[in-house]
């Protein structure tokens, strides 16, 4: 397992779909933004996509798989079981 590569994908995940948290926030506040909403609509579509090449990569995120096996994702390493001293 690439352990970089994988890093790199969750750091990925992480930071479109905080983008999309905050998106959703502010359109709160200015429900008639277009350019929000579009913006929204492209990180969603990011946040599938990136979602989608790490579960094929490396298994699953969550425990709410609707496919496979849905105990997969305790299978992986925990952060501190590859900690290099």
């Amino acid at each position: 397992m690439n352990r970089n590569e994988r890093d790199r994908l969750l750091r990925q995940i992480a930071a479109v779909d905080f983008a999309m948290i905050e998106l959703h926030l502010f359109m709160d506040s200015h429900p008639n933004d277009r350019e929000a909403g579009r913006k929204l609509d492209e990180y969603e579509k990011k946040s599938t996509a990136l979602r989608k090449e790490f579960e094929e990569k490396y298994g699953p995120l969550t425990s709410m798989q609707k496919e496979g096996n849905r105990w997969a994702w305790i299978c992986d390493p925990w952060p501190w079981d590859n900690e290099e001293d």
